[in-house]
């Protein structure tokens, strides 16, 4: 193919698989484009990213900047949701190139009139586009450039920093480069700072052995607001199959009166787009979700596509199910996870396009009969990714405030690839890193590499499916620690409760699951029961709240410290006005210490620059003087979140 422009453009970034992939960002923030931008020879190259909503008809344009080595470099912000497109183009810029070029002569004492006809011609070329003193001050230019009387005035003009502006503002693009587009996805702020709270409605009521309704979750939103928490993530809402039912600590068989696992969907009472009975009517959780939100909290939904036997879908749909020769449909396994209640999907049926219909009616009927619009989705890695792909990009196009977190504990490139279909969040290893250079290193995996482009990490210490070894029997600062490592590492996070804040954590000898899981049986607890864990995360996230360090999770970098017991991160804001050093210490049982080196060069100080440490807990102040400065902590409050005051 024939291409007579000069310039190559390369290594064009972010971007995520060939541009085949958006990335992603929030309203306001940065996208910092980087290209390698060359031409033959020594000819001055010019080049500009170029941005618009896509809403928008014009393109909006901004002059990249040479670092090093020919990389070029520009900003953009996205101011409102939806998609971008960007682009590079660039040109041999021959106005600067004669300026450039002029200039060397000059100071080479060389006589330039030959040059001085030529710059008035490049001139000529770009008057009539240009108005006011700028205008004048050209044309003025134009005659003193032809005029050799006036030889003193015009090489002085023709070096001159108001001529280089004007060539820079007003640029002739000659045989223009430009790459292919890419796109980034702009959400909504919570997309990146979010609080989650997840408990069971069944486990609410406040007498002991009765099943709980929306009506008893309303005397629980004060506490859960008062913890700090911006949104309650609810396990499936809907009825429970009655065929094959799990009984009490996940046995095969129920007993009379076991309520069953809420993720065995469907039974007579219906499906996806149907309420338990038992927790209440439509209306009860309408008035939910409106008082939720009347205090700052947004519901979230689980959205969990599978189905209990009895499931109307299987008697309705039998395309949409795999039956075997004996007339049977294998339930769902998850070695060595089995669950007999569930029946899988059946995703190569015939029929799918009814089936991705379907699927889609339900998401559309929680959104718009109910407002919601954040949904943790059960298992995504076992649907097909492009389905995720089409449904996220179907909802958001009608509705672009919905957001998704997968719940994906498994392996990394499947995680990866849910996030590039689509996923606003993802669950994260972080509930089983526990060492310190783990922790750095996954860290680093996910806000060092491309994949802080576009996979947003959620951390959760537990889960209803997760006690982790290191919280079984574990002290009360273990879990301080973890919920701290979690609320300052990302800015995604969330807990199941009240079984972490109450330390909950009878396992099932040998496995990283609870005794008596709530999964498949009603809790009783003493909702508000508080103690030094709620007290702290309470702290925790208000802390979180006013500090905008807090809600981000890619500006991180971990410091040094002369223990490998004490983990410590600084973090600052896109503009660093807040700048924070958070030190934890990872022994839960006897106290840590050690110096910690502050990042002088990110703090833009020297040594003997007085630095003012505020602990946002204790209120206690410090000063520093030196890069190295020693702490200590106690399991009785493991960690220090410092506010830097410079």
């Amino acid at each position: 193919m024939l291409n007579q422009s000069r310039i190559v453009i390369e290594n064009v970034a972010p971007q995520i698989n060939n541009g085949d992939i958006f990335i992603k960002r929030v309203v306001n923030e940065v996208v910092n484009v980087t290209a390698d931008v060359l031409v033959d020879g020594h000819d001055v190259l010019q080049a500009n990213v170029l941005y618009k909503h896509k809403t928008a008809k014009k393109w909006n344009s901004v002059r990249m900047h040479l670092t090093e080595n020919d990389e070029y470099t520009a900003s953009f912000i996205t101011e409102k949701q939806g998609f971008y497109n960007y682009k590079i183009e660039g040109w041999v810029d021959y106005a600067l190139n004669w300026q450039h070029g002029i200039h060397r002569k000059i100071d080479d004492y060389q006589h330039v009139n030959s040059e001085l006809l030529e710059g008035a011609a490049l001139l000529e070329k770009i008057v009539d586009g240009i108005t006011g003193d700028d205008k004048k001050y050209i044309e003025y230019l134009i005659e003193i450039f032809k005029n050799k009387d006036n030889y003193g005035e015009a090489i002085k003009e023709a070096v001159s920093e108001r001529l280089t502006t004007i060539f820079r503002e007003n640029p002739e693009k000659l045989l223009t480069h430009t790459t292919k587009e890419f796109q980034v996805y702009v959400d909504r702020e919570k997309a990146r700072f979010s609080t989650w709270y997840e408990f069971f409605p069944r486990s609410a009521a406040e007498q002991e052995g009765k099943h709980g309704t929306f009506n008893d979750c309303h005397r629980l939103l004060p506490r859960i607001s008062k913890m700090g928490f911006d949104t309650l993530y609810f396990p499936p809402i809907h009825p429970i199959g009655e065929v094959n039912r799990k009984g009490k600590n996940n046995t095969t068989v129920a007993q009379k009166g076991d309520v069953g696992s809420t993720w065995g969907i469907g039974s007579k009472h219906g499906g996806h787009k149907d309420i338990h009975p038992q927790l209440g009517t439509v209306e009860d959780f309408k008035n939910l979700v409106n008082a939720a939100k009347e205090i700052g909290i947004e519901v979230a939904m689980d959205y969990a596509l599978q189905a209990a036997p009895d499931h109307p879908w299987v008697k309705d749909h039998p395309d949409w199910f795999k039956w075997r020769p004996d007339g049977t449909v294998q339930y769902a396994e998850n070695p060595p996870k089995k669950y007999q209640d569930i029946l899988p999907i059946y995703w190569e049926s015939k029929d799918y396009k009814n089936l991705w219909k379907e699927c889609l009616d339900t998401l559309l009927y929680w959104i718009e009969e109910f407002g919601i619009q954040v949904f943790r989705v059960d298992n995504p890695h076992t649907k097909p990714y492009y389905f995720w792909g089409w449904i996220i990009d179907q909802i958001k196009k009608k509705h672009p405030n919905v957001l998704f977190l997968a719940e994906a504990f498994t392996k990394p490139k499947v995680m990866q690839q849910l996030a590039k279909q689509g996923y606003t969040q993802s669950y994260t290893y972080f509930t089983w890193r526990v060492h310190k250079h783990e922790i750095m290193e996954y860290m680093n995996e996910l806000t060092q590499t491309n994949q802080r482009e576009y996979m947003r990490p959620n951390f959760w210490p537990n889960t209803p499916d997760i006690n982790p070894y290191h919280l079984q029997g574990a002290p009360e600062s273990m879990y301080i620690l973890r919920y701290a490592l979690a609320a300052t590492l990302s800015s995604n996070i969330g807990i199941y409760g009240p079984v972490f804040e109450q330390q909950i954590d009878t396992p099932i000898p040998g496995k990283e699951e609870y005794y008596m899981s709530e999964k498949f049986q009603i809790c009783h607890y003493d909702w508000f029961k508080e103690n030094k864990i709620s007290t702290l995360i309470s702290k925790i996230n208000a802390i979180r709240k006013e500090n905008t360090s807090y809600q981000q999770t890619n500006n991180i970098k971990f410091v040094e410290t002369q223990n490998d017991n004490l983990i410590a991160f600084y973090k600052w804001d896109e503009n660093k006005t807040n700048e924070t050093l958070t030190i934890i210490s990872l022994d839960a049982y006897h106290s840590q210490s050690g110096s910690v080196q502050l990042p002088m060069q990110e703090l833009d100080i020297h040594h003997g620059h007085k630095v003012e440490v505020l602990d946002l807990v204790t209120r206690n102040s410090y000063n520093w003087y030196n890069e190295w400065n020693y702490v200590e902590l106690h399991p009785t409050l493991p960690f220090h979140i410092f506010k830097i005051n410079k």
